[in-house]
Order: C-alpha cells, then sequence, then structure tokens
C-alpha cells in the first residue's frame, strides 16, 4: 500500500521540491497527497502546483485558536487519508490536536544537530555559539520546540568567514539529501521508534 504523505510548510519550499523530484524519479515508493500553508505568499504553493500536488491554504487569524485551525487541518488530512506528516519549514508551533493523532507519523526537519540550538535561528545560534560543525536533523514531533526522537542527521562543517546566508545554503542543501533518505525509509517501512529510540531496518 503506498504511503500518503501531507508537507507542511511556510516558506519557499525548496524541501517539498526535493521530496516531490525524489517521489516523482521513483527514488521514494510514496505519493504526496497534499501541501498544508498558512502564508498566501510562499512559494511552497507554486512549487505544490507545479507537481500537482493539491494545497490547502489556511489563514490562521480567521480562527479563535490554534486547535480550531488545526481541527479543520486533520479534517482535510483525514479526507486524504494521509499517513505520514512531514514538517518542512512550517513556522507554526503545533497543540495536542494534530500532535496527539500522529505521534509517530510525524516529522520535522530542523537546520541544526538537535538537541543543540532548537528553536529559531538555528543557524545564527550556531555561528554566535561558534561551533566548527553543524547540520540537519530529521526528528519526530512529539509537540515540544525540537524535541522530538532524532531519526537522522548530517553534519555541515562550520568555515571560516561562514556567514549566516552561505552556512545556511549549505545546510540547505543537505536536509534536500537528508530528508527524501528519510521518507524513502519511512515510506518502505523501516523505521521503529520504541519510546526515544529509533532504529532503521537494514539501515
Amino acid at each position: 500500500m503506498t504511503v500518503r504523505i501531507a508537507v507542511f510548510a511556510s516558506g519557499s519550499g525548496s524541501n517539498l521540491q526535493a521530496l516531490a523530484e525524489a517521489v516523482r524519479d521513483g527514488r521514494i515508493p510514496a505519493s504526496i497527497d497534499l501541501v498544508v500553508c498558512d502564508k498566501p505568499s510562499a512559494y511552497v504553493l507554486e512549487r505544490a502546483r507545479a507537481f500537482g500536488i493539491d494545497t490547502y491554504l489556511f489563514h490562521p487569524k480567521e480562527y479563535s485558536s490554534r486547535e480550531a485551525y488545526e481541527e479543520q487541518i486533520l479534517g482535510e488530512l483525514s479526507k486524504r487519508g494521509i499517513d505520514w506528516i512531514v514538517m518542512a519549514g512550517y513556522m507554526r508551533l503545533l497543540t495536542r490536536v494534530l500532535v496527539e493523532p500522529y505521534y509517530g507519523r510525524m516529522i520535522n526537519i530542523h537546520p541544526a544537530l538537535l538537541p543543540a540550538f532548537p528553536g529559531i535561528h538555528a543557524v545564527k545560534q550556531a555561528l554566535d555559539y561558534g561551533v566548527r560543525v553543524t547540520g540537519a536533523t530529521v526528528h519526530f514531533v512529539d509537540g515540544g520546540t525540537d524535541t522530538g526522537p532524532i531519526l537522522a542527521q548530517q553534519t555541515v562543517e562550520v568555515l571560516p568567514g561562514d556567514t549566516e546566508e552561505t552556512l545556511s545554503a549549505r545546510i540547505q542543501a543537505a536536509e534536500h539529501e537528508l530528508l527524501p533518505r528519510v521518507v524513502r525509509w519511512i515510506s518502505e517501512g523501516r523505521v521503529k521508534l520504541d519510546g526515544r529510540r529509533v532504529t532503521i531496518e537494514n539501515e
């Protein structure tokens, strides 16, 4: 049975592009059935349309609470039989409304080697701290700020003279390799979660 995926994003959607290309090329045995977005100007919506992926755009200010719009999103996911959620630059905090029904089936990509530098401005945090190595992490979403169990990480060296922009570009390139690889594992049924321990079968 094909795994049905929804991608949540708020920005340019470069990770959606990497995933959609991998699905199209047969490297991921899954389908991306929906892109959920909270910003009408986000370029991810254009990328989704280019790949023929349905989009669900919502306006948070029109709702009384996060829970209210997440209930509506949950309805859209249920309607399409979504198996997994991939957070790829989605900039909104989540509530139990989404986290609980999808716990163990919702992942996020973060531009740092967690548990170091969670939250926003992770690249700037790493530069300000003076680390020599940073990278990208794919982790399960548990409702905390980048606190869920870790599936995979990829390192990126911090070079002399790096700026937030130059380092971000290299981390993003690492994300475009890492995220499709993890989603392929998921689609092949190879990911097992036991407490905080994640194992990948036949890795």
